[in-house]
């Protein structure tokens, strides 16, 4: 079995896995987190302009993690692929099981000499709660709360109620963009589709 082929698998199992493991709503299967998770209804699928597009050289910026530290772009440039993911806003329904599907890829990742930076709109105190209901992350969570939103403006990302679209960027070592997908609000990214740009990079 080729290396496609095997992580073409390994996404398979994680989709039936995280499907398994993220229960629907109501019934006794019903968990604290979900009784949190405020459901915004239908959006708007896409409600910003991209400032960005591949092959251009991805905009700067220094965020807070939750860890502390500031975490910043360039700390990463000639040692690893990043893959930013923004997501809307914490206690959403698509958000709060997005980032937990990709614990169980995290393998993925590594593979390709890829981090993973997980960013919202939100304060630290509401990803701090949000992710430690969520479960642990193995990923940087970084917080794009003030100057609201600048860093998903600075790509382009930033909609107009100001929270982030639910977009995924993946920058090369030297620091450029590979790989840009904004996707349906209101719907959670194929895990594939990261995959496949971290071997195309490669």
């Amino acid at each position: 079995m080729n290396d496609t082929k095997r992580m073409m698998l390994v996404i398979g199992s994680a989709a039936m896995l995280l499907a398994a493991i993220v229960p629907g709503p109501g019934g006794a299967q019903e968990t604290a987190m979900q009784t949190m998770i405020y459901d915004p209804g239908q959006l708007k699928p896409v409600d910003s302009v991209l400032k960005v597009k591949v092959g251009d050289p991805a905009p700067s910026f220094s965020l807070p993690a939750l860890t502390g530290e500031t975490i910043s772009l360039a700390q990463y440039r000639g040692s690893r692929n990043v893959v930013i993911s923004f997501v809307p806003a914490a206690w959403t329904p698509v958000c709060s099981d997005q980032w937990p599907g990709y614990n169980i890829v995290r393998d993925v990742f590594e593979q390709h000499d890829a981090i993973l930076l997980g960013i919202t709109v939100d304060n630290l105190p509401t990803l701090h709660a949000w992710t430690r209901q969520m479960g642990e992350l193995w990923f940087p969570v970084l917080s794009d709360f003030w100057p609201h939103g600048e860093a998903a403006q600075r790509f382009g990302v930033l909609r107009t109620d100001g929270t982030a679209e639910r977009a995924l960027f993946i920058i090369d070592k030297a620091g450029i963009i590979r790989f840009i997908t904004v996707s349906d609000i209101n719907r959670r990214p194929d895990l594939k589709d990261i995959v496949e740009a971290l071997q195309a990079i490669e």
